[in-house]
C-alpha cells in the first residue's frame, strides 16, 4: 500500500482461479468489470465487453508465454488493472504491457507509479523492448503521425503519457466495422469474382477444435502471422507453431465458450494451406463478431485468395451466428491490400490505435 495524491493505492498480484465458479475469483471477476468499464469509456459502447468465463481462459498458465497481473486498488475500490505479457520464444527481448484505469483516477499519478512496475517486470525478465497499444479517439488540436506515412493520431492523454516515457509511436491500426445484413449482396458478388481469380485454389473451413488433416498446416500459417503481417518499427519475435500449440491455442477458445469459424484457402496442386482468416463469437448470438487473424502467405499473393477467405467466411457465418449485428477487424493502416478488400465488403473505419515503443538502456 502506497499514498499517491491523498489516495491509499495498492497495485495487488491478480489473483487466477482455476474455475469462475472457484471461491478465489472475486479479483478475477471485478477486473473483467473494470476491463468492460474502461472500454466502455474510451469507446462509447460495450463492443469490447467481455465475460469473466469468456476471460479467463486467456490467463491459464500457457507455456508460450508468462502473462503478469495486477489490480489497482485506490480508497479501497478496483479502479483498473496492469498487465505485462513475456513471450517464451527463443532469443525474444520484447514485453508487452497495458495499464487501464477508470476515467476518474486519470492525472492522478497511478498510472506513474503503475508503470515503474512494468518496466521493473520487463527488467527482471531480461526484456528490453517495451511495446503496447492504445486508442486514441478523435479530438481537436496537434496530431502525431506515424512514421510509416499512413495515419494519424492526436496528441491526447494517452499519447503524452507514451511520450513522456521515451516512447515512440511506430505504427497506426484502424479499428473497421461492417454491417453483417447490409454487407450481404456485396459479399456474395466479391466471392464470386474471387472464386473466378483463385484458379487452382479452394476453400476448406472448420470450427474449433482443428482437425487433425488440416493442423500442421494451420500451424504454419499462424506462425507466418509474426513475419508476413506488416509491423512497420514494432518488433515481433518469430513464433514457432506445430500441432499442439494449435490445441492450445482452440482449447483456449473451447473453454472460453466461444465459436470459432476458420476459413482457408488451399493450393491444390501441393494440398498446402496458403491463406487463412478467423472469426470468433462468444455465447451470445447478438453480440458482435471478431475477425481475428487474416493472412495470405506472402508467395501466393496476387490470386484474390484474401478476398476468398473473408467473403466465404462471412457467407457461411451469416448461418452461423444470423443474429450478430456486425464483424470488427483491425488492420495496420500502412496494409493497404487487406484495407481495399475490407472496403470493397463494405468495413467502415470506426477507430484507430496506436502502437507504442520503447527500448530500454
Amino acid at each position: 500500500m502506497t499514498t499517491i495524491n491523498g489516495l491509499d493505492v495498492e497495485f495487488r498480484p491478480l489473483t487466477i482461479p482455476a474455475r469462475i465458479d472457484d471461491a478465489d475469483a472475486a479479483d478475477f471477476i471485478e477486473m473483467t468489470r473494470v476491463r468492460n468499464a474502461v472500454y466502455a469509456e474510451i469507446g462509447g459502447n460495450d463492443d469490447d465487453a467481455l465475460t469473466p468465463t469468456e476471460l479467463l481462459p486467456h490467463y491459464q498458465p500457457d507455456p508460450d508465454e508468462t502473462r503478469l497481473s495486477w489490480a489497482v486498488i485506490a480508497d479501497g475500490a478496483f479502479v483498473g488493472r496492469i498487465g505485462v505479457d513475456i513471450p517464451h520464444e527463443e532469443g525474444s527481448r520484447s514485453a508487452y504491457w497495458l495499464i487501464e484505469l477508470l476515467r476518474s483516477h486519470h492525472g492522478r499519478g497511478i498510472g506513474t507509479a503503475a508503470y515503474e512496475i512494468v518496466e521493473r517486470a520487463a527488467r527482471e525478465h531480461g526484456r528490453t523492448v517495451l511495446q503496447s497499444w492504445a486508442q486514441h479517439a478523435e479530438a481537436d488540436g496537434p496530431r502525431l503521425s506515424a512514421p510509416t506515412g499512413f495515419g494519424t493520431i492526436p496528441e491526447d492523454h494517452a499519447a503524452r503519457f507514451f511520450r513522456a516515457r521515451g516512447y515512440t509511436l511506430e505504427q497506426i491500426e484502424r479499428r473497421s466495422d461492417l454491417d453483417l445484413a447490409e454487407s450481404a449482396p456485396t459479399v456474395a458478388r466479391l466471392l464470386a469474382e474471387a472464386e473466378a481469380a483463385a484458379v487452382g485454389y479452394r476453400v476448406v473451413q472448420w470450427s474449433a477444435p482443428t482437425p487433425p488433416e488440416w493442423a500442421t498446416g494451420f500451424a504454419w500459417m499462424k506462425s507466418r502471422m509474426s513475419t508476413d503481417a506488416p509491423a512497420a518499427g514494432m518488433e515481433f519475435d518469430e513464433q514457432v507453431w506445430d500441432a499442439d500449440r494449435v490445441a492450445r491455442h482452440d482449447q483456449r477458445w473451447i473453454d472460453a465458450g466461444m465459436t470459432v469459424l476458420v476459413t482457408a484457402a488451399q493450393h491444390i496442386d501441393s494440398g498446402d494451406l496458403v491463406a487463412f482468416n478467423e472469426l470468433t463469437i462468444g455465447a451470445d448470438g447478438t453480440r458482435p463478431t471478431n475477425q481475428e487473424d487474416t493472412l495470405v502467405l506472402k508467395e501466393h499473393r496476387g490470386h484474390r485468395l484474401g478476398q476468398l477467405v473473408k467473403c466465404a467466411a462471412l457467407t457461411t457465418w451469416r448461418g452461423i451466428a444470423p443474429d450478430s449485428p456486425k464483424v470488427i477487424t483491425y488492420n495496420a493502416e500502412e496494409n493497404r491490400p487487406m484495407l481495399d478488400i475490407n472496403e470493397a465488403i463494405g468495413f467502415r473505419p470506426v477507430a484507430y490505435e496506436g502502437a507504442w515503443k520503447k527500448v530500454l538502456t
